[in-house]
């Protein structure tokens, strides 16, 4: 299944990972938010976490056609993500995100934090205030 990105940490565009993983292989990045989920600070990357009541801020990033396949993979590896693997950090899913131009929902691939790592952060978590990661370092 083809869908775009959304992407609300390190690879926003001015982050470390956007320059090294999505650079030259998007047809586009525009805001968009992420509405039933908290973003959580995390030990140097955010997490998502699925909970009523919150929304995350990030960019809907559509992949070229021809980098698709590639940029799946190594984003896979990048989040720690392996289908149903057990010590995954983050779960990869499908979840309707808003565009922030016209509030249009747009279906999209998702890392949000693992359900272990998700009942720790909502425990002992630290909320990012307003939901958007940049400029919390």
């Amino acid at each position: 299944m083809i869908l775009p990105f959304f992407v609300y940490g390190t690879l926003r565009p001015g982050e470390r990972n956007h320059d090294l993983f999505l650079r030259g292989r998007t047809l586009s990045e525009e805001p968009g938010r992420l509405p039933g989920a908290t973003l959580y600070e995390g030990p140097g990357y955010p997490y998502a976490v699925e909970e009523p009541g919150g929304t995350v801020s990030g960019e809907l990033v559509t992949a070229l056609p021809e980098a698709y396949p590639g940029l799946l993979a190594e984003l896979d590896r990048l989040e720690g993500y392996v289908p149903g693997g057990p010590r995954n950090l983050y779960e990869r899913v499908v979840r309707e995100v808003l565009r922030e131009a016209d509030g249009t929902a747009v279906r999209a691939w998702v890392y949000v934090a693992a359900p272990a790592i998700a009942a720790e952060l909502r425990a002992r978590g630290k909320p990012v205030e307003g939901g958007a990661w940049r400029g919390v370092r």
